[in-house]
């Protein structure tokens, strides 16, 4: 186990290389939430990776990378898992609302424990299949790291988003054959190569929205 001190340094320079600027008191939520995650990943299997360094790189920076191109007031994070990207940019945003939808009731109840450690009170947690959501008012941006294809994105989540609202689609290598797929109906708007300190290949961010008529 890496002591805090080590991480709280791999922090600051992995986000001061992403251009993220953090208090000390994020800095402090954000290694107090890695800490949870790490020790409820025991049971809780919240991600395959078990060594905190690389928790910290894999999850938090690659989360960190997307702070800066974040939009709107309203957001849901779908296919939250352990809360990546979602409690993540919580904690950058505090004067912003997130949604973490997840159908995994572990994961959720995960979510509602560092929701309450941490005392993020523009966290919601929803434990629930995404069709099934129905929130009392729509969302500004639907983000999701990993969820699905971006066809089963749109599709499962289209009843989520305002009409001016984006989708943000954290994603590997550039996914041309996905952005085809759903070309008729949806526009990519900004495609942002990411690069994710310390952490090897592709990453792309990808900002889609449904095509004006």
């Amino acid at each position: 186990m890496s002591d805090r001190g080590t991480l709280q340094r791999q922090l600051q320079e992995g986000a001061a290389s992403l251009g993220v600027s953090l208090s000390d008191a994020q800095q402090g939520l954000l290694l107090d939430y890695l800490q949870e995650f790490a020790k409820w990943n025991k049971a809780y299997n919240l991600s395959a990776v078990r060594d905190i360094q690389q928790m910290l790189g894999r999850h938090l920076l690659d989360s960190l990378a997307v702070v800066p191109h974040i939009h709107g007031q309203n957001l849901i994070d779908v296919g939250t898992g352990g809360g990546l990207p979602g409690i993540v940019l919580a904690i950058c945003y505090p004067e912003k609302k997130f949604t973490l939808l997840d159908s995994n009731g572990k994961k959720t109840r995960f979510l509602f424990h560092v929701k309450t450690l941490l005392g993020l009170e523009n966290v919601t947690v929803e434990n629930c299949r995404v069709e099934s959501l129905k929130p009392e008012s729509l969302f500004d941006t639907v983000i999701s790291r990993a969820f699905a294809s971006l066809a089963d994105m749109t599709h499962w989540c289209r009843h989520l988003l305002s009409d001016n609202g984006q989708f943000l689609a954290m994603k590997g290598q550039f996914p041309q054959v996905e952005l085809d797929e759903i070309r008729e109906a949806y526009e990519l708007l900004s495609s942002i190569e990411l690069q994710v300190p310390g952490e090897e290949g592709e990453r792309h961010l990808l900002i889609i929205r449904r095509k004006q008529s």
